[in-house]
């Protein structure tokens, strides 16, 4: 066997080295990837008293997806996941259970910051906090980019333990298609073209309770953006009779701006 010159292990150790600083080396395939996020990923919902809910409903209600940032203690989903109201005077609070299945656990939470704008909104949890994911920078991925995301598609009906969806970026969209005429323009619509902004498509399909979900590089894990389909959906394809099921996501550089602006 002929080995290596030493001028070929030195182009190997180089590599390696340029590797290891761009974080190359650091790549994982998807189940390690999962592995590593699978206990960011949490439910978002409202708990009370047992004490208070007779004839009340359950304890425990499930509204969507959320995920662990900056320093453990703060929650990123989004906006419409949040009740629109809540039964204060039987004790009914915001809160979000981490954990799967059975041994999930739930944990007050507040609400720190919304963006309303791009549907988003900041929760600071009480008490102890958990692992924080890694935000990727402004930069807009490729069309093209293999993706993933995490969540709790139809809730509490499956039980609370994380469905991964893997995808890609299949364009990149603005967030609200002009009518062909001011006529066929609702309200919403009109509000929401003073704002701009463009947002992911996916080759994916959108399932009730996923929204909130990281969507994220299927190799380091970093979040690339928030998934929502109900709110893009009201704007984007208002004009079909029903829904596409298609998923879209918030790029990550708005959820940056919150954090930045809300430290």
């Amino acid at each position: 066997m002929r080995l290596p010159t030493p001028w070929t292990l030195i182009r190997m150790a180089a590599i390696l080295a340029i590797c290891l600083v761009t974080g190359v080396a650091s790549a994982t395939s998807l189940p390690d990837t999962i592995d590593q996020m699978r206990g960011s990923i949490v439910a978002v919902g409202t708990m009370r008293p047992v004490k208070s809910t007779r004839g009340k409903g359950p304890p425990l209600k499930f509204m969507g997806t959320g995920f662990v940032v900056g320093n453990g203690q703060q929650i990123i989903t989004n906006l419409h996941v949040l009740p629109a109201k809540m039964d204060v005077d039987s004790g009914e609070v915001l809160a979000i259970f981490a954990g799967r299945g059975e041994s999930a656990k739930a944990t007050p939470a507040r609400i720190k910051a919304v963006d309303a704008v791009h549907d988003l909104a900041l929760l600071e949890l009480e008490g102890r906090g958990l692992k924080p994911l890694s935000l990727a920078g402004d930069a807009y991925v490729r069309e093209g980019s293999d993706v993933a995301f995490t969540g709790f598609p139809i809730g509490m009906i499956l039980g609370l333990y994380p469905v991964t969806h893997r995808a890609m970026v299949s364009a990149i969209t603005p967030f609200v298609i002009p009518a062909h005429s001011t006529a066929t323009l609702t309200p919403e619509q009109i509000k929401r073209l003073r704002h701009p902004f463009e947002v992911y498509q996916l080759d994916a399909g959108a399932y009730p309770g996923s929204s909130g979900s990281p969507l994220y590089d299927v190799r380091t894990g970093k979040v690339l953006g928030v998934l929502n389909s109900v709110f893009v959906q009201k704007s984007k394809e208002s004009l079909l009779p029903q829904p596409s099921g298609i998923a879209y996501a918030i790029p990550v550089r708005h959820v940056n701006k919150l954090m930045s602006d809300n430290p």
